[in-house]
């Protein structure tokens, strides 16, 4: 079993706990030390908890708070070496540059990464797996070439990209350059490109499917969540939005057979939109 859960999802920060019982992992770190110490507190963890970070790309939302958390708590950092060399604040306390195309282990927790179309060096995302059990993310990124559509296969939870509506992106506050930036194959995926890409990957045993980066000035909770629900033939309880502004709810990834239950309990809880 993995648990899961999301300290927020956005352009003001992102960042993705996954732990084991005996592993605790961070995907990027995207606040600052003292809200990102905040929003794991809520989850009942602490920095000190957190056995690695492991970055996606070096954009801000998604790296301001590694350095601080490194060498503080002395944590390990796991990245490209285009991301490294991309960063402005690369002092961390240990460093370990990884290949995009090659796997490895932290504590019980097998991580693959893939390479990411993103307009960043080196982007990659991560697939993390635990006695079989597998779980992705997929944010920042243009399009789901099919690479990452077959790397995916038979994943049993993800986080996925919808951030942005084509209506409201092209009527929105954005000029027209950074429209097209966004839409570009090396943007963003908007609403529905993320349901094309589930719609390739689900299977009977994809139990949570988790709505992410969900823009504030081009999108909606309510018009991700509708086209994610539309797009899928059942299930819609899977489909769950994270939020920018608190942490999301805890999720236990199981294989089928196993209970759908989770030892790991918190304060926070994401429901449905309205």
């Amino acid at each position: 079993m993995l648990h899961v859960a999301s300290l927020g999802s956005g352009s003001g920060g992102n960042s993705t706990v996954i732990r084991t019982e005996n592993t605790t992992l961070l995907l990027d770190c995207g606040f600052t030390l003292k809200e990102t110490t905040a929003r794991l507190s809520l989850l009942g963890l602490h920095p000190a908890d957190i056995d690695a970070v492991l970055i996606s790309h070096e954009h801000g939302d998604h790296v301001k708070g590694v350095g601080p958390l490194s060498r503080k708590f002395a944590t390990p950092v796991w990245l490209t070496h285009g991301t490294y060399s991309s960063l402005r604040d690369n002092r961390f306390h240990k460093i370990q540059i990884i290949d995009a195309h090659s796997s490895w282990q932290i504590g019980d927790i097998d991580i693959n990464p893939f390479p990411t179309p993103h307009d960043a060096a080196e982007s990659c995302q991560y697939i993390f797996t635990h006695n079989e059990v597998r779980f992705a993310v997929v944010t920042d990124l243009g399009a789901c070439t099919p690479h990452v559509v077959s790397t995916l296969e038979g994943i049993n939870g993800l986080i996925v990209e919808t951030n942005y509506d084509n209506t409201m992106l092209a009527n929105g506050p954005y000029p027209y350059s950074l429209q097209q930036r966004i839409k570009s194959n090396y943007g963003h995926l908007g609403n529905e490109q993320g349901a094309e890409l589930v719609r390739h990957l689900d299977h009977a045993g994809l139990q949570h499917i988790l709505l992410g980066h969900i823009s504030e000035q081009n999108n909606s909770d309510q018009a991700a969540f509708d086209t994610m629900k539309n797009s899928i033939n059942d299930g819609h309880e899977r489909i769950h939005v994270l939020a920018q502004h608190k942490p999301s709810a805890w999720f236990a990834v199981t294989k089928l057979e196993q209970k759908l239950s989770s030892a790991i309990t918190t304060n926070t809880e994401i429901a449905e939109p309205a």
